[in-house]
């Protein structure tokens, strides 16, 4: 007889003897199969199944592949530049009155000096004068005081005006003169004029020429005779007469070139030399010269 046989046997007896259960060791449990309570009452848990990894399909030979997708992040953008500043267009002075005229230049934002001006430096001397001094621009000195020619470079040309006979400050013509520039407001840093600028303002240094009416003019510097005349090499052209506005011109040194000499006494007295050669020929031009 095998071994379950007796097993069966030993719980049938026991049924019939009235009992309702029968308890069986753990050994007899193993040999019917079956698992003890108590190891019954603890599930085992379902081990873990791997993910099952999908094939890749295989490329088609001459097929193309698409290129991987770049899902990395690119820099912002740079902002746009500024765009470029609109000015309106200069006004028509032509046939304009010294008072619209003063006007027209106080308000003027006709270019980017607008911006950085402290005062519009419009004319010193006589609206009279048989004879017209023209520069470049104001320096420092003429922006904060609002008159050309008050700096180093301006107390020079007024000593020069009165070794010509003549007073910046009078109001007789046969004494007195008018100086402007071609530009009214500063360039920083005291630059040359740009040609936007002096675009922008030479209409009211035609205006300026025409009520004055001068018999001569003296273009002070390289930039006068740039802008007014259309040349260049003030070197070559100083000391033979031009004209502007159909006026004799006589091209000359700036007084701010003239100082840069001082501490070099010969050529601070040749520099200057050279300048008043210039202006006897302007005197002479007026009559008043021999």
């Amino acid at each position: 007889m095998t071994v379950i046989e007796q097993l069966i046997r030993i719980v049938r007896e026991r049924q019939r003897r009235g009992a309702k259960f029968a308890e069986l060791s753990p050994h007899n449990l193993a040999v019917l199969g079956m698992r003890h309570a108590s190891a019954a009452a603890k599930p085992t848990p379902a081990p873990a199944q791997r993910p099952v990894s999908q094939p890749r399909p295989s490329p088609v030979r001459g097929a193309s592949v698409a290129p991987a997708l770049d899902i990395s992040v690119a820099p912002p953008a740079p902002p746009p530049p500024p765009a470029p500043a609109v000015y309106p267009p200069p006004p028509d002075v032509r046939t304009a009155d010294w008072e619209t005229l003063r006007q027209a230049c106080l308000s003027c934002q006709c270019c980017g000096l607008c911006a950085t001006r402290h005062s519009v430096v419009i004319e010193d001397g006589c609206r009279n004068a048989p004879l017209m001094f023209i520069g470049e621009g104001p320096g420092a000195d003429e922006d904060a005081q609002g008159v050309p020619f008050v700096g180093r470079a301006g107390q020079l040309l007024t000593r020069m005006i009165g070794a010509m006979g003549r007073d910046r400050a009078s109001d007789d013509p046969a004494k007195a003169v008018y100086i402007a520039n071609i530009v009214k407001c500063r360039p920083p840093g005291n630059r040359n004029p740009l040609p936007d600028e002096a675009k922008a303002c030479t209409g009211y240094l035609y205006r300026q020429i025409s009520l004055v009416k001068p018999k001569a003019i003296v273009l002070l510097g390289n930039v006068a005779l740039k802008f007014l005349t259309g040349r260049s090499g003030i070197m070559g052209a100083r000391g033979k007469w031009v004209e502007v506005c159909g006026i004799p011109a006589m091209p000359t040194f700036h007084p701010s070139y003239v100082i840069r000499f001082e501490q070099y006494p010969r050529q601070f007295h040749d520099t200057k030399l050279l300048v008043w050669q210039d202006l006897q020929q302007v005197m002479k031009k007026l009559g008043e010269g021999k």
